[in-house]
């Protein structure tokens, strides 16, 4: 991700014991840690006084608030260890500001009051898809990067690897945050986050223990499987049934957080998780007990209301235009099967409010391989990203 790092060729490590690789993980950061304050004796920057510091930063961060301006901000941040805390605490995420700024921003809830735009650019020959923040009005400017997937064609599924890296997307990558898993009709995905959503998560079971070295954003990152959401579309053979129906159950995120006052988790930085494991989730059962259980126990704790629904909006059919149409203001102007809006659904059996009338994440072509998302609070970059793709995959039985 462009965000003023570089990445690094990082060895992976295999290790089906987790004590060894947190013993490993422990003595490479003590290492790392004694020679960063080493660098910071030497840094003349990192003498000056904490109140000067302070306002001075506080001046670059107000002043610099679009990009290609913002890496400004981020480079403050590379300076030394006193300059990083400060503007750590200055930065707001952009469920305040609006304002993507750090790579972790991509984990982190979008705003409250209004959607974040950004854009899809589809490689077909490549089979990867690169995500853009809009900078101007245009539906699809040059954009900042901000994430990139690759799609890896197996037996029985299908699986979208998620990189900050565009040239680099594989899940061995210091750079990989998570991926999207279809199953054989493309009907059923599930939505893995690379580190735990919040306190307590669950990693899902895998055959050893892996971590990912990564110099950017944490020592010794793992390397995990973290269910963070379920999408299921509607069987719709031949389209006998109209537009594409989809569900979205949002796992990490409580269904009170729609509300007002609500609260989404927040990851605040990329730090190692724990080695708990449960068994994989299967992907047909989805009524099934266990995966009731599993949801429940997967918010984090204290929230105990349900997890987060998103549905499509309903569109409404055009008897001119002989079409389904739903209205994208402006943001989508090429008719497609894939375009879709998602609002949150009510609790079984509760009334629609007005916050169940808001659109939470909208998806649309506008050119042959260009497509908008758009997305707000309470879902972030990445989850908005990984059920956009889902539209991207080949449905066999939904159309």
């Amino acid at each position: 991700m462009n965000f003023g790092f570089r990445s690094r060729s990082c060895r992976v490590i295999q290790d089906s014991s987790p004590a060894a690789a947190a013993a490993m993980a422990a003595t490479q950061e003590e290492e790392e840690e004694r020679e960063g304050l080493k660098n910071e004796e030497k840094c003349c920057w990192g003498n000056m006084p904490l109140e000067l510091l302070r306002e001075v930063l506080m001046r670059i961060e107000s002043s610099e608030n679009n990009w290609p301006l913002r890496k400004n901000v981020v480079a403050c941040g590379g300076v030394c260890r006193s300059w990083r805390e400060i503007v750590k605490e200055i930065v707001r995420t952009p469920e305040v500001s609006g304002i993507i700024t750090f790579p972790i921003s991509v984990k982190q809830p979008g705003p409250r009051e209004s959607l974040l735009r950004c854009f899809i650019k589809r490689n077909r020959s490549m089979q990867t898809y690169h995500l853009y923040l809009n900078l101007t009005q245009a539906l699809a400017d040059d954009g900042k990067f901000l994430l990139a997937a690759r799609k890896c064609r197996r037996t029985t599924c299908t699986d979208y690897i998620i990189s900050l890296n565009a040239d680099d997307m594989s899940k061995g990558s210091s750079t990989y945050i998570g991926k999207l898993r279809s199953n054989f009709l493309g009907t059923k995905f599930v939505i893995y986050d690379g580190l735990p959503p919040h306190a307590g998560a669950k990693i899902s079971k895998s055959r050893s223990t892996r971590l990912v070295g990564s110099k950017q954003v944490s020592p010794r990152v793992p390397a995990g499987s973290y269910p963070v959401a379920h999408i299921s579309y509607e069987l719709n053979v031949l389209g006998s049934r109209g537009p594409r129906r989809m569900q979205c159950i949002m796992d990490a995120i409580p269904s009170s957080a729609v509300e007002p006052g609500g609260v989404a988790p927040t990851q605040t930085e990329f730090h190692p998780g724990n080695y708990d494991s449960f068994p994989s989730l299967p992907f047909f059962r989805s009524k099934s007990s266990r995966i009731e259980k599993f949801l429940s126990n997967s918010l984090p704790s204290g929230q105990r209301d349900g997890p987060l629904v998103l549905k499509n909006k309903s569109p409404r059919w055009h008897e001119q235009l002989q079409c389904w149409c739903l209205n994208f203001h402006g943001r989508v102007t090429v008719a497609s099967v894939k375009n879709f809006q998602l609002v949150a659904s009510p609790a079984s059996g509760q009334p629609a409010r007005p916050e169940h009338e808001k659109v939470i994440l909208q998806f649309g072509k506008v050119g042959k391989d260009v497509f908008t998302m758009d997305y707000r609070y309470p879902i972030s970059v990445f989850q908005a990203f990984a059920i956009c793709l889902s539209s991207f995959d080949t449905k066999i039985a939904c159309e």
